[in-house]
């Protein structure tokens, strides 16, 4: 399967491919690849805060997650940048 993300630094995260009639589509999906969270937000959005809002959307699952179970691992595509994610998402559970 060819990859059609065109994420890149030049376009600061924003990939075109992802942006449909002025929607963008996030999605999460577990380790089989079965989808877990879905968030649509505005084509303009950077992939960065979307993924964070569908995140700050669906705390409660992570926060409900046995402890027992292994710790969540996030795979991101190219043009997402894992420290600003980090950052953001470490102040929004401070916040919470």
């Amino acid at each position: 399967m060819k990859n059609t993300c065109l994420a890149s630094r030049q376009s600061k995260g924003f990939c075109f491919y992802k942006a449909t009639n002025g929607i963008k589509r996030h999605l999460a999906v577990d380790s089989l690849g079965l989808p877990l969270f879905t968030r649509c937000t505005k084509a303009n959005i950077n992939d960065d805060l979307g993924l964070i809002e569908l995140f700050k959307e669906n705390i409660d699952y992570f926060r409900n997650k046995p402890l027992e179970m292994p710790k969540t691992t996030i795979l991101l595509d190219n043009g997402y940048h894992p420290v600003r994610i980090q950052e953001a998402l470490e102040k929004f559970i401070l916040i919470f």
